[in-house]
């Protein structure tokens, strides 16, 4: 018995220090020192021992026993480690290699040119001021020269939510409210989101932006709203960009005036874009009628003042040459990447 135990241990012993891996270190413990393994055999297997025999072999068995266990542990420490660092070392990273490569946001075309329109007329001396986008109809309309039976006021042009508030048509109310609740001087200007009932195709959307301005003051005159239209117009696009006013109707205004500004794409040689007349309309201006500040409580005798009104995607699509409103709304990030 003492000699087959040796044998056992010196084997085992052997088969531990050969072991490649964790997987053949734990079929060696099984075959050992599992329920079926090789001491576990012995020490059943006593029972036919005499009984003189059985506390001493008993013991060589534990002996035996608790020798492989350290081994085991040990050699299984030894393996683990061993395993750890080969799978370090696959899995080794080059921290010196740049990272995934991350695209960085930018601001929408539209949000770029809105920026720009605002530093232009805030380094006038223009003061931003915003409204609400659900407006009242007496702001929208009524104190707007707008009377029941206009054109604008048809259920087709504007959203109604009842007979006296609206979804605004432009930003206009906003230069309303101003009126009522400021004494001259006024300069300001009304960036926000307005809404038509328009069908949306590449020159139309029933949900857009425009930007409004408004000067009110003692002596104002056409001439200082021309001058105020042709350096914007020079700041936004460059110099060479001319204004050109044509004779129109607005209720608010009076007079009134169209305004053309030279084609940015082909400085006035005509092209495409501008049909070959080298002029683009790009937005509406005029002496703020009389009526109005009246029914603002603004002495028109004393005051005058001017008012205009430009779309932020036309001005956007000029800006960048961009054919096709819709652009600006799908979210193509192919297409906005191009702008930052």
């Amino acid at each position: 018995m003492e000699k087959t135990l040796q044998e056992i241990r010196e084997r085992v012993l052997k088969e531990m220090a050969e072991a490649k891996a964790s997987s053949k270190l734990e079929q060696i413990r099984v075959g050992v020192l599992g329920k079926k393994g090789e001491l576990t055999g012995l020490l059943r297997g006593m029972g036919k021992l005499p009984a003189e025999e059985r506390p001493r072999v008993g013991q060589l068995v534990n002996d035996v026993r608790q020798a492989l266990e350290e081994a085991l542990e040990k050699r299984s420490a030894e393996l683990k480690a061993k395993e750890k660092e080969e799978r370090l070392a696959a899995e080794a990273l080059d921290v010196t290699l740049p990272g995934p490569e991350r695209s960085a946001g930018s601001l929408h075309p539209m949000n770029i040119a809105l920026n720009k329109m605002i530093d232009i007329f805030v380094g006038m001396g223009y003061e931003v001021v915003e409204g609400p986008e659900v407006e009242y109809d007496h702001y929208n309309f009524e104190l707007l020269n707008l009377p029941k039976n206009h054109p604008a006021r048809d259920a087709q042009d504007t959203f109604y939510v009842d007979d006296n508030i609206v979804l605004r048509t432009h930003t206009s109310p906003v230069q309303a409210r101003i009126m009522t609740t400021r004494k001259p001087p006024i300069r300001i200007i009304c960036p926000g989101r307005v809404y038509r009932a328009d069908e949306a195709d590449a020159t139309h959307s029933p949900v857009f932006h425009q930007m409004e301005g408004l000067v009110i003051d003692e002596n104002i005159t056409m001439g200082d709203l021309k001058g105020t239209l042709d350096e914007f117009a020079r700041q936004m696009y460059g110099e060479g960009i001319r204004t050109r006013f044509r004779p129109s109707f607005f209720p608010f205004t009076e007079p009134s005036a169209e305004v053309d500004l030279t084609c940015a794409n082909c400085k006035g040689e005509g092209c495409r874009m501008c049909k070959g007349t080298g002029w683009i309309e790009v937005l509406g201006a005029g002496m703020v009628n009389p009526k109005v500040l009246e029914m603002c409580g603004i002495d028109s005798r004393k005051y005058s003042g001017f008012a205009f009104g430009m779309g932020v995607e036309r001005m956007t699509l000029l800006k960048y040459n961009i054919p096709n409103l819709r652009y600006l709304y799908e979210d193509d990030l192919r297409f906005l990447s191009q702008y930052r």
